[in-house]
């Protein structure tokens, strides 16, 4: 009898945390994040902040966990994994941020990266005027990268966006609130061209280019760009490159399933 031994070589997956919403049509939020993390050879950890029920088409009804659950589920994974990086998402109310600012307080030397989900693409409003000021003074002082796209950049700076020297400008404005990078993402701009502009804290400034992908799967791109920059920057890679390959990974994703049809309305942009 011959025995045959399969070699199986274990790589070590970087842990990566994400802190969001849950959907229940699985486009965005932590189905989303989680979904792009362990595609990118990351491990995928969750703390859920709300719960949302949605599809395609929009968002019908939703609930927030509690502040002390959510910090509670966030301590509880930092408290027994390695961490490598996390990031946010929808943060339902000042008092859900305070409680995500607690619990990472003993954690300052994990990279964050805070998606700012004021609202859904269906018009759900999630953050309130007040949990928006929270949110800047709270976590955006904290964050290794701050990823809005323009009409939460507008929210956040209160500067009108039209044009490239306006990304530029509320882009500037956002690293005056102490975080370390900001992503203004192009994907509400026009023409065939899909633009996002990153400034540091450290004077770089600097575009990114890539083709506008037609398809009607575009729910969740800001989740999936988020936690692929996570995961890179979690695996060790800059900012500039973790932002290079995640843009490359979401580009990917949105061409390879243009024609692929999710339910009645905006299919999920990685799947």
């Amino acid at each position: 009898m011959v025995r045959f031994q399969a070699e199986m070589t274990v790589r070590r997956r970087e842990c990566v945390l994400t802190i969001a919403g849950s959907d229940s049509g699985a486009g965005a939020g932590i189905q989303a994040d989680s979904r792009t993390i362990q595609a990118l050879g990351g491990y995928a950890l969750t703390a859920v902040t709300a719960v949302t029920a949605q599809n395609t088409r929009g968002v019908t009804a939703w609930r927030a966990v509690s502040p002390e659950l959510i910090r509670l589920q966030v301590e509880a994974v930092l408290s027994d994994f390695s961490v490598k990086a996390v990031k946010t998402g929808l943060l339902p109310g000042a008092a859900a941020i305070l409680s995500v600012e607690a619990a990472l307080k003993a954690h300052a030397t994990i990279p964050l990266i805070v998606d700012p989900v004021i609202g859904s693409t269906s018009g759900t409003r999630f953050l309130s005027e007040t949990g928006l000021r929270v949110l800047k003074q709270k976590l955006f002082s904290r964050a290794a990268l701050v990823t809005p796209n323009w009409p939460e950049a507008e929210a956040l700076t209160g500067l009108r966006i039209r044009s490239a020297a306006d990304v530029e400008r509320a882009a500037i404005r956002l690293l005056d609130t102490g975080c370390r990078a900001v992503l203004v993402k192009g994907g509400h701009g026009r023409g065939p061209t899909c633009s996002d502009c990153l400034a540091t804290s450290e004077g770089v400034l600097r575009w990114f280019d890539g083709p506008r992908i037609a398809t009607r799967n575009t729910h969740g791109t800001g989740c999936v760009l988020s936690s692929a920059i996570a995961t890179g920057l979690a695996s060790g890679k800059s900012m500039q490159r973790a932002v290079v390959d995640a843009r490359r990974f979401l580009l990917q994703s949105l061409e390879s399933g243009r024609s692929v049809r999710w339910g009645k309305g905006a299919g999920p942009s990685f799947s």
